[in-house]
């Protein structure tokens, strides 16, 4: 998705640092972000009923985009809002990502674990969006299954995933 917002390099790396600390700085207070202690993976996750930014937080995040690309970010983010499912309330993983390095180490699946087991133990669903074909899989060992497929404006599909409690 990062590609697809900012297609230089250069920028993508500026900017990526500053849309994850707003997203984390957006969420934090919901007590459900897990790091790795070396912070090299991270899984960000909203509360049931309290996934959606508010217009304050979407205009954080639009300020780090400015620019050409602005519209393509509403668009976006419109088209992700309106396939968000409203019901039943849920946990949303928001962010999840783990340095290239280290992935397959199998820190990804630590650091959803104990937010899918509260998921379980509450009886709650879970939902997601990825943003990469080669992760469906990953989410699917979870227990998440494809729900349906989002087109971006001008870019890459994206993967609605819901997991139900086990």
């Amino acid at each position: 998705m990062l590609e697809w917002l900012f297609p230089r390099p250069a920028r993508r790396s500026r900017v990526a640092h500053r849309m994850f600390t707003t997203r984390l700085a957006q969420l934090i207070g919901q007590e459900q972000v897990y790091t790795t202690d070396d912070r090299a993976g991270a899984a960000i996750w909203a509360l049931p009923g309290r996934w959606h930014a508010s217009a304050r937080e979407t205009l954080e995040l639009a300020r780090i985009v400015l620019g050409p690309r602005l519209p393509i970010l509403f668009s976006g983010l419109q088209r992700v809002d309106v396939a968000h499912p409203r019901k039943p309330k849920h946990f949303y993983l928001a962010v999840l990502g783990v340095d290239p390095p280290r992935q397959g180490e199998g820190l990804g699946s630590a650091l959803m674990q104990p937010v899918l087991d509260l998921c379980d133990r509450e009886g709650l669903p879970a939902y997601l969006e990825s943003s990469k074909e080669r992760n469906v899989d990953f989410y699917a060992r979870h227990g998440f299954r494809v729900t349906s497929e989002l087109r971006l404006p001008k870019g890459p599909t994206m993967w609605p995933m819901w997991r139900n409690p086990h």
